[in-house]
């Protein structure tokens, strides 16, 4: 009997059950709300210097990424109060019609101003779209194929390398940049509307959790600080917002430890624990990662003349990077996965040093190799870093440990955006796009964030001493 029940348990939890017609519609739903985020970090990247040169704001370009990300956040924080109010698929929908708004901001923007505001929109509305879709994953499958489905999710990241610059790229070179702000807020609308016939309703909850308020405002507060000091010219007001956002850092911790409900372990940033540190090098590789995105479609558009399809895709070369190389360690253990915490940081801040170095020089594909470079660096370590921080996590805080990891990520971004904002407008970027101050940023902006890699790198050392 055993031999005769095998194969139907394989297909039970093999491909062909997840993609059953009955399911697929829900499963398109799931993939292109997360697809739908993810693609719009590499299609801004492609279309921000045509925004810039149209509408001007050129200090306020890292804006973009850190609105985006803080709102994230913010959309995280609030997601378990919302689904126990409305339910799951109501908040999903919404989350859609939110980042569809977003984009239509985006797509009227008369100023820098005004699109940073639509970017704030929009990450509030992708942060409700991915993580509504892990939930739903739980509400919509049998727990047999949730890993499946799982992975396509994480498979619609890697699906935004070619998609995201594409949409940019292909709108941007026909001068239409707004174009492609109008087909995202057409694709959410579209999108929300067949979540509504194809997802099961969920019940709604009693005893809503509490929204952090308090330290959610922190975070902000902390990420804005950051931001302004990019534009402030003074170099008093620079340190004093500067300070501000540390402040504001370091009280969302002492409150996170005393909260009933806290978003971190109680031994977050701790160079004493395996959880603790390792949130450290959660956090400075998401710093040193943040900038490629943000600066790097600018530097080989102003200095190479690429077109923004062109230095989308060449950046786009730093995900392919971090997704490969991620692949080929998946099935690392032991002291092969250990040493990668510490080889990972130091191959992105290669990376950097690369891109650096090589971006002013001729042919443009000189660089191509130090951006995929770095990516790799980031996928040769992640998946061993995030493992840490859960393994390591305190007897009931194992939930809060998994969960960190994605909250640490983002505010890294938000963090690594800001400050690298503050060094291109130091070096330069502040006076618009003039070639001799873009050469002067593409240098110190990657060079600056070797730092934040070989910071993790050794960050990365103390990990392995815990760990053993």
């Amino acid at each position: 009997m055993a031999e005769e029940t095998a194969p139907q348990q394989t297909a039970d939890t093999g491909w062909s059950a997840l993609l059953q017609p009955a399911w697929l519609s829900a499963v398109s739903v799931l993939v292109g709300g997360v697809l739908l985020h993810s693609m719009n970090v590499l299609m801004l990247a492609t279309v921000l210097p045509s925004v810039v040169e149209e509408v001007g704001g050129a200090p306020l370009m890292s804006w973009t990424s850190t609105a985006f990300l803080a709102s994230s956040i913010i959309a995280a924080t609030c997601t378990g109060y919302l689904a126990s109010i409305v339910g799951a698929r109501t908040v999903f929908c919404a989350g859609a019609l939110i980042f569809g708004a977003g984009a239509l901001v985006c797509a009227l923007a008369p100023a820098m101003g005004q699109v940073v505001a639509g970017r704030f929109v929009q990450g509030f509305g992708g942060g409700l779209l991915t993580a509504m879709a892990y939930v739903l994953v739980r509400n919509t499958f049998p727990d047999r194929l949730w890993a499946r489905a799982f992975t396509l999710l994480s498979g619609a990241w890697s699906m935004s390398i070619l998609v995201g610059p594409m949409v940019g790229g292909l709108f941007a070179r026909y001068g239409d940049w707004r174009g492609a702000f109008f087909l995202v807020a057409a694709l959410g609308c579209v999108l929300a509307l067949v979540a509504l016939l194809a997802l099961p309703r969920a019940a709604t909850a009693g005893g809503a959790p509490k929204v952090p308020g308090l330290r959610v405002l922190l975070i902000c507060l902390a990420i804005a600080a950051m931001s302004l000091s990019a534009v402030v010219g003074q170099p008093l007001g620079k340190a004093g917002l500067f300070v501000l956002a540390l402040a504001a850092l370091v009280a969302i911790l002492l409150l996170d430890r005393r909260a009933a409900r806290p978003l971190l372990p109680s031994d977050a940033f701790s160079f004493g624990s395996l959880t603790g540190a390792g949130l450290w090098l959660v956090l400075l590789v998401s710093i040193a990662y943040s900038p490629i995105q943000i600066f790097l479609p600018i530097f080989l558009q102003v200095l190479h003349g690429l077109d923004p399809l062109g230095a989308g895709y060449m950046v786009a070369g730093a995900s392919f990077g971090w997704t490969a190389v991620s692949l080929v360690v998946a099935g690392f253990s032991g002291d092969r996965a250990d040493r990668l915490l510490m080889l990972g940081p130091m191959v992105m801040g290669l990376g950097l040093l690369g891109i650096a170095l090589l971006m002013p020089l001729s042919p443009v594909l000189v660089v191509l190799p130090a951006i995929v470079l770095a990516g790799s660096g980031m996928g040769a370590c992640w998946a061993f870093i995030a493992h840490k921080v859960m393994t390591g996590a305190r007897t009931g805080e194992e939930d809060i440990a998994a969960s960190s990891v994605a909250t640490v990520q983002q505010t890294g971004f938000a963090l690594g955006a800001a400050l690298a904002g503050l060094v291109a407008n130091v070096a330069g970027l502040s006076g618009g796009l003039a070639r001799s101050d873009v050469a002067s940023a593409a240098l110190w902006v990657p060079a600056c964030f070797v730092l934040a890699a070989l910071g993790a790198a050794l960050v990365g050392r103390r990990v392995l001493r815990l760990a053993a």
